[in-house]
């Protein structure tokens, strides 16, 4: 596996429905979303980018794209080892609406997300193997229930795993992160793929760099 993210989506309605009908940004409305995230800082506007190549922006840049029912910011800011401390400022953004976030490192087998909603949260994780279980709070989500039951093994039954290769989970921190994408955005980065999953090539997102 060799995906990495860190991504907030704000969504009035499912993620994935908004993102199948090919929604066009609104670049106005984007640019001041990002304004009002990063209140007295210049942007500099880059090239346009999509959902999937700048899914990983560096520190100072950001890519977001405002649409019908649905935002999307990526953004390093969001890489966070507890979701749970997500700045104010992006939560207060959602008013009203479900926030997600969602983030993973390939390299070390990273995963965290969150969901608030209502500006509630109700559910945040973060895991990697060499961390351990970083964040925990909130009841588990359906999409993480087979994982954490042990009915998605890292191994299979007749494999022995190399002692610098074991995990101090049952599962694969980054195959429970594409479950999540596919859960709240309905696609995945890496895996499998099904002919109605939105194509994130396709959802042109706008870059700024901040200074």
């Amino acid at each position: 596996m060799g995906a990495k993210d860190w991504m907030l989506v704000y969504a009035d309605r499912p993620v994935a429905d908004v993102l199948r009908a090919h929604p066009t940004v609104d670049r106005q409305a984007t640019r001041a979303f990002v304004e009002r995230l990063h209140p007295g800082a210049t942007l500099t506007p880059l090239e346009d980018g999509n959902l999937d190549e700048n899914a990983n922006p560096p520190d100072g840049v950001v890519y977001a794209g405002v649409f019908p029912e649905a935002t999307v910011l990526l953004s390093g800011e969001v890489a966070l080892d507890h979701p749970s401390t997500l700045p104010g400022r992006f939560l207060a953004e959602a008013q009203g609406r479900t926030l997600y976030l969602h983030a993973m490192h390939s390299v070390v087998a990273w995963f965290a997300y969150g969901v608030w909603e209502d500006g509630v949260l109700r559910r945040a994780l973060s895991l990697s193997p060499d961390s351990g279980v970083l964040e925990d709070l909130g009841e588990p989500l359906p999409f993480e229930v087979p994982y954490w039951a042990g009915e998605r093994p890292l191994y299979d039954e007749d494999e022995e795993p190399d002692k610098e290769d074991e995990f101090p989970f049952v599962f694969h921190p980054l195959e429970l992160a594409e479950a999540a994408l596919r859960t709240f955005f309905g696609f995945n980065y890496e895996g499998e793929v099904h002919n109605d999953d939105p194509k994130p090539h396709e959802i042109m997102l706008l870059g700024y760099r901040l200074s």
